[in-house]
């Protein structure tokens, strides 16, 4: 029993030797296996509510509802995954600029029509959209803003919504068919026979037959 006692504080003083000059926190350290698996969705449920916060976020923001879309990116950054809270944070961002935005007022449809051609021509498509649909709701009956919409479509690459928007603009007023043939604008239609129909019909069923010629 003696030797077993020796042989056990010989032991313990050997393992207290080898650590000495080591911190307790180095000492007692753990190093998490490398094979860790990421943590799933399912694995905590704060983190599966966070996914579909963010998901509910994103698809609010592309239906431009702002209030709810912040709504929903703020219980993101708040959750508890610093992932999706950085991305939360950039899309929170742009809601409140979006809700901070002054209200504002127009006279006349020509003056909001121009407005939105001016957000266009900044390359601000998002907010140009927001005011084409405006003015499709309220004035539907006036070409030019079925011609901007068109313009808009086709400069943000929705070529079947820019054949269908220009289509209704020639239908209320055929010069713009002469319009849209020099607009640059419309360049990258230009390759689509579609396009080409539209802007180069053929008439020749629509010509008057030609007058017999009497033979002698």
């Amino acid at each position: 029993m003696k030797k077993k006692a020796a042989a056990k504080v010989h032991k313990t003083a050997a393992k207290v030797k080898k650590n000495k000059g080591k911190t307790p926190s180095a000492a007692t350290s753990v190093t998490p296996p490398r094979n860790t698996k990421a943590m799933k969705v399912t694995d905590d449920p704060r983190f599966a509510q966070a996914v579909q916060n963010y998901e509910a976020g994103l698809k609010a923001l592309q239906g431009h509802k702002y209030d709810r879309a912040k709504t929903c990116f703020e219980k993101v950054v708040d959750g508890p995954s610093p992932e999706l809270a950085d991305r939360a944070y950039v899309h929170l961002n742009t809601c409140n600029q979006q809700l901070s935005r002054p209200a504002t007022s127009f006279k006349t449809h020509e003056e909001h029509y121009d407005y939105a051609v001016s957000l266009m021509n900044m390359g601000d498509y998002e907010s140009a959209r927001e005011n084409f649909e405006v003015l499709v709701k309220k004035a539907s009956k006036l070409d030019f803003v079925w011609y901007g919409m068109a313009t808009l479509n086709c400069l943000s690459g929705r070529f079947p919504e820019a054949l269908s928007s220009l289509t209704e603009a020639i239908r209320l007023n055929p010069a713009n068919r002469y319009q849209a043939r020099n607009d640059g604008d419309f360049k990258s239609l230009a390759d689509d026979p579609r396009f080409t129909e539209l802007l180069y019909p053929d008439t020749s069923a629509d010509a008057p037959p030609e007058p017999e010629k009497w033979r002698f």
